[in-house]
């Protein structure tokens, strides 16, 4: 498995570009709904379609019972909206196929999301082999660092980068064990994170030579 890891890596790109957009899950305070963006920030961009990211698929995970269920979501001016059945701790997860994509010469590339958001004390919790790729927050607020996993397994030399609570952003790479330096702050933070798979195929009828797999996170840290 590791050695699989190690051929993902191969090829990664830094992730830290102006004006990328991501999907991110963006959880109220109660933990009943959220809003799925499609934005660099947790906030709606509303000069971008949302529908680009109309196909992705989202599974809310209850952690007292290890239940899953699919969620369904409504299309809002500029974000989707998703309700959350039940109570307590729970992550929110899913995949967005945005297809196969070409930027001027360069090869024709898959691109694959993989949003997620934790609400309550379930952030160290991995979805483990369901998740390509994925990010979990370990520690408190003096201390809380991100670990990139895919396959559940540890990313070393990811570049990622951190939306702190203050609005700030800081672009890191995790060390040998897929951890990205410690973060002081209680609040809420966003990671996203980029993989390359050097892997060709077929999509929809378009033929791709790599597949780009982000995974974003959403979660509060507490004092």
């Amino acid at each position: 498995m590791y050695r699989m890891v190690g051929v993902l890596t191969v090829g990664l790109l830094t992730v830290a570009v102006a004006h990328a957009h991501f999907p991110f899950i963006v959880p109220d305070e109660k933990g009943e709904s959220a809003k799925v963006v499609f934005s660099d920030t947790l906030d709606p961009d509303e000069n971008v379609n949302i529908e680009k990211i109309a196909n992705t698929k989202l599974t809310l995970r209850t952690v007292a019972t290890g239940q899953d269920t699919p969620l369904d979501w409504k299309k809002g001016p500029s974000f989707y909206a998703v309700n959350l059945p039940g109570s307590g701790d729970r992550i929110i997860f899913g995949m967005t196929d945005y297809g196969v994509l070409q930027k001027g010469d360069a090869p024709p590339f898959k691109l694959v999301y993989f949003p997620k958001a934790v609400i309550g004390k379930a952030n160290a919790q991995p979805i483990g082999d369901k998740q390509p790729l994925e990010v979990v927050a370990e520690g408190g607020s003096g201390k809380v660092r991100f670990r990139v996993l895919a396959l559940g397994q540890p990313v070393p030399e990811a570049e990622t980068t951190v939306l702190l609570p203050t609005g700030e952003k800081k672009a890191v790479k995790t060390d040998k064990d897929g951890y990205t330096p410690p973060f002081e702050g209680a609040g809420r933070y966003a990671v996203y994170t980029k993989l390359i798979e050097a892997k060709k195929g077929e999509h929809a009828g378009k033929k791709y030579d790599e597949i780009r797999n982000y995974a974003t996170l959403v979660c509060n840290i507490t004092k």
